[in-house]
């Protein structure tokens, strides 16, 4: 059967990483967290202290990237992010990196070193791969593109549950609905590669499922429909 690439853009916390990666899971794809990889560099600034006032050190940052190394693990059934050798997957989603990563994702050398690797990870087809410009910059002939969103307060309830479930309880909801509009509105409106909807993109509204699996379960009927419908 031929592989195709499938591209999920979308705004923080509305599922789409959660279904990019049942859906390459459920149909045999590689799946990129690209959203990881820019949590990485976020983490790596915050350890060489590089973002201030709410400001990165992008001088010192470009001259240190050469030194980031990113990498996914398979282990235990579950994809790891590394940073430099480390497993720093439970690191990376705390909400430190949450209220940073937008600032470092803005930076046009970072965006473009994240790019590179992510255009070559999916030159040969089979991958799901979400990230906020993925269907208008990194892979512009997927042949499925989807943009996922919904209501800034129900993806907060989302990102709040998640973090109670893991025995987090460090902040409130409304700092978290305060992060998840800071942060749309720094992917929306920056220079280098804002986020927006490809233009050949389906759009899905995530608040119209009640539970994750339903988002699933139609992320991987859209997928099976269109290889039929291709023939693929």
């Amino acid at each position: 059967m031929k592989k195709i690439n499938v591209a999920i853009d979308g705004t923080s916390s509305s599922g789409k990483s959660t279904m990019a990666k049942a859906l390459a899971k459920s149909v045999g794809y590689t799946y990129i967290d690209t959203g990881a990889m820019y949590r990485s560099v976020a983490l790596f600034c915050l350890r060489e202290g590089l973002i201030a006032d709410g400001k990165v050190d992008s001088e010192r940052l470009n001259a240190m990237l050469p030194a980031i190394n990113i990498s996914f693990k398979i282990e235990d059934g579950k994809q790891i992010t590394y940073l430099n050798g480390e497993n720093v997957e439970n690191e990376i989603r705390g909400l430190e990196v949450s209220n940073n990563v937008s600032l470092v994702a803005a930076i046009a050398e970072v965006r473009h070193a994240m790019v590179r690797l992510q255009q070559q990870m999916g030159k040969d087809k089979g991958v799901v791969m979400d990230g906020r410009d993925i269907g208008t910059v990194v892979l512009p002939d997927a042949e499925i593109k989807l943009y996922v969103s919904t209501s800034p307060e129900i993806r907060a309830q989302r990102r709040f549950d998640e973090m109670r479930a893991k025995g987090d309880t460090s902040v409130t909801l409304d700092d978290i609905i305060a992060n998840v509009k800071m942060r749309d509105h720094i992917d929306m409106t920056r220079a280098e590669s804002p986020l927006r909807k490809a233009d050949d993109a389906v759009e899905v509204d995530s608040g119209q499922f009640s539970t994750a699996e339903e988002q699933i379960a139609w992320a991987v009927n859209f997928f099976n429909d269109y290889m039929e419908k291709e023939g693929k």
